[in-house]
């Protein structure tokens, strides 16, 4: 089984080279998504982050307030390193279990969701990385339909994050993703038939 780590920027596309990745039979991990999951429910990592950043970052029902957190560590690069060091070791763990268990199913492949694939480390887990860029102002545009927000702010989103040249330089692979979809479709398939090796499929 191969493991395949995906990212890129907002707007570029991710979503339809995961959906083509399905068609393979890989599991999809959307890695921000089990990260907010363990924000809520994985008590050991949420005990250490209550040992290093104290009680007011949990409100009265017990639930992890993202914001105070955020208050603590945004600009206090101490902090949010303590963060990350924290959090990313318990991630870490998580993702290893769910390609075991991809492993056990018997899929081809396993396919890492994640926009911090790079600074995270996740990418040392990865037998391959893809980034999937497109140039800025078709983003900015695929932004504003999918969210229906207004071009200055979809502008704001868009340059929040790393530019395309960026995971390209960090990526094994990149899937430009400047045309039509099933231009990427075509372009995905093409790729992952070379990476998924065929005894797998």
């Amino acid at each position: 089984m191969i493991v395949i780590g995906i990212t890129g920027p907002t707007g570029a596309g991710k979503t339809t080279v995961l959906n083509v990745l399905t068609q393979f039979g890989a599991e999809i991990v959307d890695c921000d998504a089990v990260y907010h999951k363990m924000l809520k429910n994985d008590i050991k990592m949420l005990s250490e982050l209550r040992n290093r950043f104290g009680n007011d970052i949990f409100g009265e029902d017990g639930q992890l307030r993202r914001k105070a957190l955020g208050d603590i560590v945004f600009g206090h690069p101490e902090a949010l390193s303590d963060l990350n060091a924290i959090t990313h070791r318990y991630i870490l763990r998580e993702l290893d279990g769910l390609i075991e268990h991809a492993k056990w199913e018997g899929r081809p492949a396993v396919a890492l969701d994640a926009i911090a694939l790079i600074e995270s480390g996740l990418a040392a887990r990865c037998d391959v990385t893809v980034a999937v860029t497109a140039d800025d102002e078709v983003r900015v545009g695929r932004i504003m339909d999918r969210e229906g927000i207004s071009e200055e702010y979809a502008r704001k989103r868009a340059a929040a994050q790393k530019p395309s040249a960026w995971f390209e330089a960090r990526c094994d692979h990149t899937l430009r993703n400047d045309g039509s979809r099933e231009e990427l479709e075509k372009k995905a398939r093409a790729l992952f038939s070379t990476i998924i090796p065929k005894e797998e499929l």
